[in-house]
């Protein structure tokens, strides 16, 4: 299968600023990107930059890099840049790493990019899992997917659905929530350049309502485990530092 990895790596982020540079046991947090998008043996790997502090320290360790304007609105906006740059093919598919999800495993990686394979119909792919926390249900920062028989998204939304008006029962089986993980063929990304900003992306804060709004197809597969999560606080960080701290604890001396 082919497929190619874009890791979108802005240097600013309201949260934790400056967060693909941090430092972890000796490496900048993107670096741990990059280095496991290379065990998902895809054609290539380029990580799209929005500041030469950021492609300077990507180009030190061996990264592909792209650079990119600072005004994108959406990763899917720095994608398309990205691929205009590289004058890749229309057919190409594209699968976006975010630069600050270090864990994503490459079966995961593989699998996004293998349902844009299956089923040529649709604009995108993407992931989700059952959900039946019915606070998880009402949490507006859930993202939650609507599915059709065929497993392409109806809709997406902050709001519980589907809203059972009679009795909301969670044991019905019929909640998911999105992973927001991505594959694209590059014809859809120019198209979602030039697409206006949708209503319903706006009000939902949701840049995947974009696509469903000017009429195309988002598939979504049902995982059965979550996404590692990113890395978006402090105590990310620590947790994530811990853990490769612990690893290099954990290799014998030769």
């Amino acid at each position: 299968m082919d497929f190619h990895i874009i890791i979108p790596a802005r240097l600013s982020s309201q949260r934790l600023p400056g967060k693909v540079l941090l430092p972890i046991a000796g490496k900048p947090l993107i670096q741990y990107v990059f280095e496991n998008a290379l065990t998902c043996l895809a054609n290539s790997v380029t990580i799209a930059v929005d500041d030469p502090s950021v492609e300077r320290i990507a180009q030190s360790f061996g990264a592909k890099t792209c650079m990119t304007a600072v005004e994108h609105r959406s990763g899917s906006e720095r994608l398309a840049e990205v691929v205009d740059k590289l004058g890749m093919h229309d057919e190409d598919i594209i699968v976006n790493l975010q630069g600050d999800e270090p864990l994503i495993s490459a079966a995961t990686v593989q699998r996004v990019a293998s349902a844009m394979v299956k089923n040529p119909d649709a604009a995108l792919t993407t992931l989700c899992i059952p959900m039946q926390e019915q606070d998880e249900i009402f949490n507006p920062n859930v993202c939650k997917v609507v599915l059709d028989k065929n497993g392409y998204a109806l809709y997406f939304s902050r709001a519980p659905i589907p809203y059972d008006r009679s009795a909301f029962d969670v044991s019905k089986n019929a909640h998911y929530r999105h992973l927001g993980m991505y594959a694209y063929r590059v014809k859809t990304l120019k198209k979602y350049r030039d697409w206006s900003l949708s209503p319903i992306e706006g009000i939902e804060m949701l840049e995947q309502l974009r696509v469903l709004w000017h009429g195309e197809k988002i598939h979504v597969s049902v995982v059965e485990e979550a996404l590692p999560p990113g890395i978006d606080t402090e105590e990310d960080l620590e947790h994530f530092r811990k853990m490769i701290e612990g690893r290099h604890h954990s290799i014998p001396a030769n």
